[in-house]
């Protein structure tokens, strides 16, 4: 993907990861677009560890889908470790 591919879907994906899982805000758009470039990365390296095939492969439903689902999987661990680090 080109890098005005990465940003786009990024934007895209960390904007609805905040929406689906609310968290403290930290970054603003900044930080959304981070998150979801983020989530792209692991959410395109995991599908295609458990499949076999590449699913970040432009602007398309799919390749969203795929880095909603990494930017959720940063947001909870991001989280979880901000919850642990918090109660000790």
């Amino acid at each position: 993907m080109t890098m005005f591919a990465w940003i786009l879907v990024g934007l895209l994906a960390g904007l609805i990861a905040n929406l689906i899982y609310p968290t403290p805000a930290r970054g603003g758009w900044l930080g959304a677009m981070l998150l979801g470039m983020a989530g792209a990365l692991v959410g395109g390296f995991v599908a295609a560890l458990l499949t076999g095939y590449d699913w970040v492969t432009g602007v398309n439903l799919t390749t969203i889908a795929v880095s909603v689902c990494g930017a959720l999987l940063l947001l909870t661990l991001s989280n979880s470790i901000r919850n642990v680090r918090s109660h000790a």
